[in-house]
C-alpha cells in the first residue's frame, strides 16, 4: 500500500467494513486520525504514521484474505441481526468475523458466499460496469412456462428496468414436479433471480449460488467455508486489472 491512502481504502483494506460501509462510519463521526474526528471521505492517511481508530479502538492493516462459504438457507447476511436469527458469521471461525461479505444472498437463498478485507478486489467484483458473471441454479416445482429459456434469454421487464440472464439451461429436478434452472446474470441487482422467476410465475423451491466470477462452490458442504486457493487469488486480482 502506498505511504497514503485515502481513508476508507485503509479502513476497508483492513476488513472492518467494505469501501462504502468505511464511508457510513466516517460520515458517523466514529473515525479518528491522531485523536482528532474525521468525517471528510477524500482525507489522505498515512497508517506507518498516523493511529487511526474506529470507536475508539486502533485499526490496523491485515493481510488479504479471502474466504469462500457455502451459506446455509435461514441466515442472515450480517454480523449481528437484532431479531436473534442465525447470521452467515456464525458459520465462520471467530479469526474469520472481521471480515465483509462480498455482496449478499437473502435469507432463504444458499451457496455460494466470499467474505475478504480486500477492499479493490471486492468493489470490482461488485462494480455494475464489470459485468461479473453470477451463476445460480434455482429448483422449482409445478410446470413451466413455454420456451422459458428464450424468454429469460430475451429480457423480462422488472420494475426497475429489464433484466436478462446470459445463459439458461433447463433440467430435470431431484423429484417429481420439480426443475433445476441453470442460469448466468451478469449485473447483481437486489433479488433478481426470485424477481425474475415471481414475473413468469415460476415457484421456486430453492435458490443457490454456484459460481461468482471465477470462484465456484464446487463441493463445498453447507455451513462450511474454506479458504481461496492461489490460482483462485489470481483470477481474482486480474478483475482489478482488467478495466473497462
Amino acid at each position: 500500500m502506498p505511504s497514503k491512502v485515502r481513508l476508507n481504502k485503509f479502513l476497508a483494506s483492513t476488513g472492518l467494513a467494505s469501501r462504502r460501509g468505511s464511508e457510513h462510519l466516517i460520515r458517523e463521526g466514529r473515525v479518528k486520525i491522531d485523536g482528532v474526528v474525521v468525517r471528510e471521505l477524500g482525507v489522505q492517511v498515512d497508517p506507518a504514521r498516523s493511529i487511526i481508530e474506529v470507536d475508539d479502538e486502533r485499526v490496523q492493516q491485515t493481510p488479504n484474505m479471502w474466504i469462500a462459504l457455502n451459506k446455509l438457507p435461514r441466515t442472515i447476511c450480517t454480523r449481528t441481526d437484532p431479531q436473534g436469527r442465525p447470521t452467515v458469521y456464525e458459520s465462520l471461525h471467530a479469526d474469520h468475523r472481521q471480515l465483509f461479505h462480498v455482496g449478499r444472498l437473502d435469507v432463504m437463498s444458499e451457496g455460494l458466499l466470499l467474505f475478504t478485507n480486500d477492499g479493490d478486489v471486492a468493489q470490482a467484483m461488485l462494480h455494475p460496469s464489470r459485468r461479473v458473471p453470477r451463476r445460480y441454479e434455482v429448483t422449482t416445482r409445478g410446470p413451466l412456462p413455454p420456451k422459458l429459456a428464450n424468454t429469460l434469454e430475451s429480457g423480462v421487464k422488472l420494475e426497475d428496468g429489464k433484466a436478462r440472464a446470459e445463459r439458461v439451461r433447463i433440467r430435470k429436478g431431484p423429484r417429481q414436479g420439480q426443475h433445476v434452472i441453470e442460469l448466468v446474470l451478469r449485473e447483481g441487482r437486489n433479488r433478481e433471480v426470485r424477481r425474475l422467476m415471481r414475473a413468469l410465475d415460476v415457484h421456486v423451491d430453492a435458490l443457490k449460488r454456484v459460481g461468482f466470477g471465477p470462484i465456484e462452490l464446487g463441493r463445498l458442504k453447507p455451513g462450511m467455508w474454506r479458504r481461496l486457493g492461489a490460482g483462485e487469488l489470481r483470477s481474482l486480482r486480474r478483475l482489478t486489472k482488467n478495466k473497462r
